[in-house]
């Protein structure tokens, strides 16, 4: 079997374990099930994360867009520390075979935190390049072959295609668009909804995306690249 990348984004702002477990983040412990199956499976796989909830990465800035405009040779030893950061994460994208990107939804959305990774790592002549030449979609991602499973909790419900909610979802529909960015061309979607109604509805949503979380670990960790073609 052959050794793969695994990197692991969390985003909630809460931890996993808390002293009150009502506190404890969801989404962060339905990707906790994925990881352990995976590690169970894969333990020689290497494992990368980031939990950009509790340590975010800083929001671009003027600064930063004008060192990402510099052609790289003319860049001042400033503008090189100023992409440190970006330049680190999208090696951790780049050496990914999958992804897993856990998030809740706050106000609809993705939290700001998460936003800022995607700011840091959705970077012109790096994970896209541009060119006019190809009319109204001059956008192409750089990079390909990756594999993302997104995980989300929300407190409503009905955010699915159909749904009573269809129109009110940001999340999902972001992270995909997102997603070709990061190289992905294949995605599975685990979801937890009715938090906020505290009802055997929101504990069954809970255990079913644990559920779906381990089986899905388990298909892809049996493949001999740790993904599906």
């Amino acid at each position: 079997m052959n050794m793969g990348t695994l990197l692991h984004i969390d985003s909630s702002v809460r931890a996993a374990n808390n002293p009150n477990p009502n506190h404890d983040s969801i989404s962060k412990n339905i990707a906790r099930r994925f990881i352990d199956t995976w590690k169970q499976n894969r333990p020689d796989d290497e494992y990368i994360y980031r939990d950009v909830g509790v340590n975010p990465p800083d929001f671009i800035t003027q600064d930063w867009i004008g060192a990402v405009f510099t052609p790289e040779e003319q860049r001042t030893p400033v503008q090189k520390e100023r992409l440190a950061l970006s330049d680190k994460l999208i090696a951790e994208v780049t050496a990914a075979d999958i992804i897993l990107i856990s998030s809740p939804m706050y106000n609809y959305g993705m939290p700001a935190q998460l936003k800022a990774w995607f700011d840091q790592v959705v970077r012109i002549n790096k994970t896209f390049d541009f060119d006019l030449s190809r009319g109204d979609f001059p956008l192409q991602p750089l990079l390909s072959g990756k594999t993302l499973i997104i995980v989300t909790s929300s407190g409503e419900f009905g955010f699915e295609k159909g749904g009573i909610r269809e129109d009110s979802s940001h999340l999902a529909p972001h992270l995909r668009t997102l997603s070709k960015y990061l190289g992905v061309d294949t995605i599975y979607e685990i979801t937890s909804e009715y938090q906020e109604f505290d009802d055997e509805r929101h504990r069954m949503s809970v255990t079913n995306a644990k559920d779906r979380a381990e089986i899905i670990a388990s298909e892809l960790s049996a493949s001999p690249s740790g993904a599906t073609n």
